[in-house]
């Protein structure tokens, strides 16, 4: 695996910035592709990763950056990953989501050296599925109930047809719930966590404003996701798909009581009905003993380190 050319689309995002890392300490040659220079700045830099500026929506723009990298193997990450976002932009996603990994696709498809495409779906794919179907498996159907989940189908449907079609060696990946430092706020423990820290720096009044409670999630560390995806372009099967979860459900409000028993300052929790999706999903939890057959992956840190780390995250940043 070490020494390998590496493309990682979306490298300046959560998710890409956890893998660059871990693959630039494997070795590996590491490209990666951002949208425009100010997504890395000093005090928020790469290392060890040679970026690229690249708008997925425009094909020649994906063409140049593929014939000039020739990678071996490709994650592909980039996306418009926020479903209250696709609720107020379904165009733009489907254009970032579908467009861009078919004209990824399209520019993969004549690399003779290409050895795996790792594909990230999304365990939005499956949809509301009843508490008598869970934990979701690989066999559940796609149903997807907001533009975000629908883009996402898409795509993996784009990947399996790929490599079906063009033999282009595509894994497709199904990762749930991610979490830890680095986070947007616009998802859910992120969100918890910079409020807190806000109100310990004193910037914000003692109140955390809170959206539905009751929704259970499979959450795993974005630390052991890249761990996955990295053993997935390893270990797994083109043409095949893999759900990378914990296997376990943890309600909104238990994120929430653990991330308050880290601080000291007195909270008040107001619920605000600006915050309540239209779409929620009631319970998302998944099986990924599929996923560990072929690799022997298993989540390895606990949801109580990730929200720890995920807390002192935002308090350097708001400090």
């Amino acid at each position: 695996m070490s020494h390998e050319t590496t493309l990682i689309t979306g490298v300046g995002g959560f998710v890409g910035r956890h893998l660059a890392e871990l693959l630039v300490k494997s070795g590996a040659f590491v490209y990666g592709t951002i949208l425009s220079p100010e997504e890395v700045s000093p005090d928020n830099p790469i290392p060890g990763v040679e970026l690229m500026v690249c708008h997925l929506e425009n094909q020649s723009n994906v063409e140049e950056v593929v014939n000039s990298v020739r990678p071996s193997v490709v994650y592909h990450l980039a996306a418009q990953s926020s479903v209250s976002r696709s609720l107020s932009d379904p165009i733009g996603t489907f254009k970032t989501n579908v467009m861009g990994t078919l004209h990824l696709l399209e520019s993969l498809r004549s690399l003779p050296n290409l050895r795996v495409l790792v594909l990230i779906s999304s365990a939005e794919v499956y949809g509301v599925v009843s508490e008598a179907d869970l934990p979701i498996t690989e066999r559940t159907s796609l149903d997807p109930v907001n533009p975000y989940a629908c883009s996402k189908a898409c795509a993996d449907l784009l990947g399996v047809q790929y490599f079906r079609i063009f033999q282009v060696p595509v894994i497709r990946l199904r990762p749930f719930n991610h979490i830890g430092p680095g986070q947007s706020d616009a998802f859910v423990a992120s969100n918890f966590a910079r409020q807190i820290a806000e109100i310990e720096a004193g910037i914000r009044p003692h109140k955390l404003m809170v959206g539905n409670l009751d929704a259970k999630r499979d959450f795993t560390d974005v630390r052991d996701i890249v761990r996955a995806y990295v053993l997935a372009a390893e270990r797994c099967s083109p043409g095949d798909v893999y759900n990378i979860c914990s296997g376990k459900a943890v309600s909104i409000r238990e994120v929430l009581n653990q991330l308050l028993t880290l601080t000291s300052v007195q909270i008040e929790v107001v619920q605000e009905p600006d915050r309540m999706r239209p779409s929620d999903l009631p319970i998302l939890v998944g099986d990924y003993s599929k996923f560990h057959a072929e690799t022997g992956w298993t989540p390895e840190i606990s949801l109580g380190q990730t929200l720890k780390d995920l807390l002192n995250f935002w308090r350097v940043r708001v400090s």
